[in-house]
């Protein structure tokens, strides 16, 4: 009667031709809603006949219509040989699957260990929403069925939209495994768990446990030992269960994200605009889920431009409604792990969307919901669980760009804006008060936190604050800018202010100009020239050293200088005269470096503002070498260290520890433009030596390259190997012209040693440029 047609085809049609729907059948046939859909989108086994008889009672059907139905389920149901080998749901692949190898390839590997014995596998694959661990899953049952010939079950256990019962997935696998109803009725729930781990125990099954909920719902489906293996997935790593190895599925590469899409548009088309595809896969997040959705629209709107769906995507507030396609929406599956959450958990998603930085430590969520960090660490931890937030090696979160999208229209929408710009004040202000704090260390007059102080993450050394401030420099940055734009002037000067020293010993950061321009301006705009002349000091180094924009910074520097003047500020006039001079030195202007340093030297004398002095006096030196004259040269340096050795020296600390490690650099150099190579080897020690003991990986780069290159001079050749491979070890965190300056010696050595009075003049030449490279020090003249 009804043909080829599946069970689950025909059952619909019945429904449909009688007008119902599946709530109604359910009502009138006692079968659960659930059950009649799987059965009719083929997601489960044909129903027992007792069930299909209540369906056709149900269904109100005639006995020549109900035989007919009991019939088309006879004939789907498969034999028990069938059923042993058969799946709960046959393992759907994608035919365009991409990327994830490594991920596969240990699921390989757990494969081949799996048939020795010795206990069965059991992987959790777990991950955020849409991440693709039911698409990996299905690949890797499709891929390994063959090595596991006594069936490969597939088991949905809908574990965010209704999840099935552990005695409903005890029923499937049962049934699949070939266990006759009888011997199942003469189980209780117990006894069947014990049969299945007794059956994997013994048979070489791959079961594949999608979409778990949690511990619970999986616990009494795993083998306890044999030569099976188990694939779970869900999004919550499931920490609870013992002796599983784990598999955490994020957003993919942004190479395997191009390929996908590519792979579903077509390469033709994809490569006619590959840099908007590219953009696109950015844009998306690299989800494997968001990918095929912005795919199929550009698939199905064949007239669209990659581009055209480029600028739809771009609108932050609207890009993630972008993601639908029929009934397949990226928001619908963020909303499903959502309302799972605790009240309190949904909060702090919504709360964590307002980090502007790329990951965060439990104290941003104890700075925005107002708690102690280890509240908020419990709560995010519940974030982790639920696959909403990503947990680190390192041990700090990562909210994935599209549920940060989620979560910010969860805030506008469930929170007041009183309250949304209550916790973006308060993130704002933990940042900036503990970059002060932090950036305080290095400071003169500063140092540890006051006994008042009370913040969330240690600053108890340093060593902590500098961590700190480099580990969250995103943020900070972030809130600095965003203290700018609202006009907290006096908020923008103060954090600035206090990365004076600090800058110094991380000159590579990349945002040096950037903060002291907002300072600059901030400082304008509340119209104090003083603080004006030291942050445009401060911008002045930074262009210098950061950027090697040495003629803006003179600019810089001049322009400080009127700001001081006014201000009646000695110091910032004494500053603003040394950063010219520094900028003159890289601009290679000998004269003008030497003036600006003895005006600026002579200024500090005739004051009794000798902060500053100490590196006008080294600049004058080094000018005074440039120009021929070393013998002076060593004279000046010398009173330098003289200088700062004494008792009553109004240096100390952090900077003065600068200092002397720049100026015994300049005396090394001084001692190499005179040919004395064993005393600046020493000279040149001791300046490395000083500059590692306070982290200034960049300064040590400078030094261990003139230290190599008068080691050769002195043909010791083997320490010189040994001192420059040093200097290349420090990789980014030197600068490239020394990097460079350090290989090409390296790999010149044997000519430097057949000719070592040929090399002289170039190993001079080379000295007087990187001795002068970052020649006005880190902060050096910047004191307030």
């Amino acid at each position: 009667m009804y043909g080829k047609k599946s069970f689950g085809a025909v059952l619909r049609g019945l429904r449909q031709r009688g007008r119902l729907t599946m709530e109604e059948l359910s009502e009138a046939s006692g079968v659960s809603v659930r059950a009649i859909g799987d059965m009719e989108r083929g997601r489960s086994l044909v129903p027992q006949r007792r069930t299909v008889v209540a369906l056709a009672e149900g269904l109100g059907l005639a006995d020549d219509e109900r035989e007919a139905l009991l019939t088309t389920a006879r004939a789907a149901r498969p034999t028990r040989a069938v059923a042993v080998t058969g799946t709960v749901v046959p393992p759907r692949t994608v035919g365009d699957f991409t990327g994830r190898e490594p991920e596969l390839a240990l699921l390989r590997a757990a494969a081949e260990r799996a048939p020795a014995g010795g206990g069965a596998s059991v992987w959790v694959v777990s991950g955020p929403p849409g991440c693709g661990k039911t698409t990996l899953a299905l690949k890797a049952a499709a891929d390994l069925a063959e090595r596991f010939p006594d069936g490969c079950l597939v088991v949905d256990l809908h574990g965010v939209d209704g999840p099935v019962d552990t005695g409903e997935a005890l029923l499937k696998l049962l049934k699949a495994l070939g266990v006759s109803d009888r011997r199942l009725a003469q189980e209780d729930q117990r006894g069947r768990a014990g049969l299945l781990r007794a059956l994997l125990g013994d048979r070489r099954c791959l079961v594949v446990l999608d979409n778990a909920r949690d511990e619970g719902q999986v616990r009494a489906l795993l083998p306890a030992g044999g030569r099976s293996l188990v694939l779970v997935t869900s999004r919550r790593p499931l920490t609870g269960l013992e002796d599983v190895d784990r598999l955490p599925l994020s957003e993919m590469t942004q190479e395997e994200a191009v390929d996908l899409l590519r792979r579903i548009l077509g390469e033709e088309r994809a490569d006619a605009e590959a840099a908007a595809v590219a953009r696109v896969a950015e844009l998306c997040g690299r989800l494997p889920l968001a990918l095929r959705v912005a795919a199929n629209w550009l698939t199905v709107r064949s007239g669209w431009t990659v581009d055209h769906l480029l600028r739809r995507l771009a609108d932050e507030e609207r890009r993630l409604g972008a993601l639908a396609a029929g009934d397949v929406r990226v928001e619908a599956a963020f909303e499903l792990s959502y309302r799972q959450l605790t009240g309190q958990a949904a909060r702090m998603l919504r709360l964590l969307s307002l980090v502007p930085g790329p990951d965060m430590t439990a104290a941003y969520g104890a700075a925005l919901a107002a708690t102690d960090v280890f509240a908020a660490e419990d709560v995010m931890e519940e974030l982790v669980e639920a696959g909403l937030l990503q947990a680190t090696f390192t041990g700090r979160y990562q909210l994935h760009d599209l549920i940060r999208l989620f979560g910010r229209a969860r805030l506008s929408r469930e929170e007041e804006p009183a309250e949304r710009e209550a916790a973006d004040a308060r993130l704002r202000d933990w940042l900036l008060d503990t970059a002060v704090v932090a950036g305080r260390w290095y400071k003169p007059g500063h140092g540890a936190p006051p006994p008042s102080w009370r913040g969330p993450v240690p600053l108890g050394s340093a060593a902590e604050a500098r961590a700190w401030l480099q580990s969250e420099a995103p943020s900070w940055l972030a809130a600095l800018r965003a203290a700018a734009h609202r006009g907290e002037h006096v908020r923008v000067v103060e954090t600035a202010h206090a990365m004076e020293w600090f800058c110094d010993l991380w000159v590579h950061g990349g945002h040096w100009p950037e903060v002291f321009r907002l300072a600059a301006d901030a400082a304008a705009a509340i119209d104090d020239p003083s603080m004006r002349a030291f942050h445009l000091n401060c911008l002045s180094w930074a262009l210098n050293s950061c950027e090697q924009r040495h003629r803006e910074a003179v600019e810089r520097a001049e322009e400080a200088l009127e700001h001081a003047r006014r201000a009646h500020d000695v110091h910032q006039q004494v500053s603003a005269l040394v950063h010219a001079a520094s900028g003159y030195r890289q601009l290679g202007d000998a004269r003008k470096t030497a003036d600006r340093a003895l005006s600026a030297a002579e200024l500090a004398e005739s004051t009794g503002h000798y902060e500053a002095w100490p590196q006008a006096v080294r600049l004058y030196g080094s000018a005074l070498r440039l120009l021929g004259h070393a013998e002076e040269a060593l004279v000046q340096h010398r009173r330098v260290l003289a200088f700062l050795d004494a008792p009553d020296c109004p240096v100390s600390g952090h900077v003065a520890d600068i200092f002397r490690a720049h100026t015994s650099q300049a005396l090394g150099a001084d001692c190499v433009a005179l040919g004395r190579w064993r005393e600046a080897v020493a000279h040149l020690r001791g300046a490395q030596a000083r500059s590692r003991r306070i982290g200034v990986a960049h300064r040590e780069a400078e030094q261990l390259l003139l230290l190599g290159e008068a080691l050769v001079e002195l043909g010791e050749i083997e320490e010189a190997r040994h001192v420059l491979g040093q200097a290349l070890a420090l990789g980014d965190a030197a600068d490239d012209n020394e990097l460079r300056a350090a290989r090409k010696l390296l790999d010149t050595l044997p000519v430097v040693m057949a000719s070592r009075g040929s090399a002289a003049a170039p190993v001079q030449g080379d000295v007087h440029g990187v001795e002068g490279l970052d020649e006005c020090g880190a902060g050096g003249v910047r004191v307030a």
